[in-house]
């Protein structure tokens, strides 16, 4: 739903308030923040690269997120073909397999479409920074095959401490466990530090990374995946038979990107903090009508709106409210449906200032108008 959403209702001049990423960069500016003369462009041959992405790239992955070992990463045409192909080779029919509630459409569904026991990790478990540990054992049992999970995660913003972070990984190992980990917006933190990429110091951690989200790079379409060597290996025949590789030219974008990876991701942060803290507010004089639980990471959130909570409103009521916003207000929002949260939509904090607070304003007369019609 969430794609067929976007291809439905995002379009110019809409106040887009709805995504877990921050807002693009041009390709001017890109050049310019990670130091890309023409010249270079320019000498980049138009030959093949290779499966398993090009030297360059890989190992520039690798310095920041795999421990420098550029043999255990993977790069791809977004981090959903780095999930296509990991998880397709990893699950197998009759698995035991832990997914946490409301994930991102594509962990979940390849668990489920290889036949795979699916257990839920429900989203109330995740309290201040730590699964409650009496969930996380009964759920996490020896011979579980994988623990998915998405963190910050993917509408909430709800995410783990370091010390979270030790007792999931804890257990995992403990029990075998592979951890399937996706941080795609790890970068942004507001309540904890960063948190490390779990699979940096090897192990049986299946990790994923993009430049979608917080590097402000989504049309570059390129992601990543950290896993133990064999694994990357098993991928290799599928990618063979689809993808093949990525363009040495976005390979050398990418590179560049990932080395000046502070220089893109800070400002969009720096502006993300402005927004959350300007969100907070409007959210305290919005609470007679919305409630929320403040993100601890990303830029997104999953506020729910009191007034289809107490409707106790099928999963279509929100949808049509979030139609009617477009409409009048050309504010968009996912609706909550998307993740399986029916009386709220995500909210996106991400997008440049002036164009988040004027959706905020249109969400409020929106609101407001709904209340006085009651």
């Amino acid at each position: 739903m969430l794609e067929e959403w976007y291809r439905r209702h995002l379009g110019p001049d809409i106040h887009d308030i709805s995504s877990s990423g921050v807002h693009p960069y041009t390709f001017a500016e890109i050049r310019d923040l990670c130091r890309i003369p023409a010249s270079d462009l320019d000498a980049v041959v138009m030959d093949d690269s290779v499966s398993q992405g090009g030297a360059g790239i890989r190992q520039a992955v690798a310095d920041r997120y795999a421990g420098g070992d550029a043999d255990r990463v993977l790069v791809t045409h977004g981090s959903s073909e780095a999930i296509a192909l990991t998880l397709s080779t990893l699950l197998h029919p009759g698995d035991r397999v832990v997914v946490q509630e409301g994930i991102y459409h594509s962990l979940g569904h390849y668990p489920r479409a290889a036949g795979c026991d699916v257990v839920t990790l429900p989203l109330a478990a995740v309290r201040d920074g730590e699964i409650d540990p009496e969930v996380l054992t009964a759920l996490v049992t020896p011979g579980t095959a994988a623990v998915v999970v998405n963190f910050p995660h993917n509408p909430t913003g709800v995410t783990l401490s370091p010390q979270g972070l030790k007792a999931l990984t804890e257990r995992a190992a403990v029990t075998g466990a592979a951890l399937v980990w996706d941080a795609a917006t790890a970068e942004i933190a507001h309540r904890w530090e960063v948190l490390p990429d779990p699979g940096a110091d090897g192990g049986d951690t299946v990790s994923y990374g993009t430049f979608s989200k917080t590097f402000g790079l989504p049309g570059l379409r390129v992601g990543w995946a950290v896993a133990p060597k064999d694994l990357l290996t098993a991928t290799f025949p599928l990618r063979d038979r689809t993808t093949l590789f990525l363009s040495p030219l976005v390979e050398l974008v990418a590179e560049r990107a990932m080395r000046h990876a502070d220089a893109l991701i800070a400002p969009r942060a720096a502006e993300a903090r402005r927004n959350l803290a300007y969100l907070t507010q409007w959210m305290a004089e919005h609470e007679d009508l919305v409630r929320w639980t403040p993100p601890e990471g990303g830029v997104c959130a999953l506020p729910v709106f009191r007034e289809l909570e107490r409707a106790g409103s099928g999963p279509e009521a929100v949808e049509r409210f979030c139609l009617e916003l477009l409409a009048r207000h050309r504010t968009l929002l996912v609706p909550g449906t998307a993740f399986g949260a029916p009386h709220g939509a995500r909210l996106g904090f991400g997008g440049p200032e002036d164009s988040f607070r004027a959706g905020l304003a249109g969400l409020s007369q929106f609101l407001r108008a709904r209340g006085a019609g009651r």
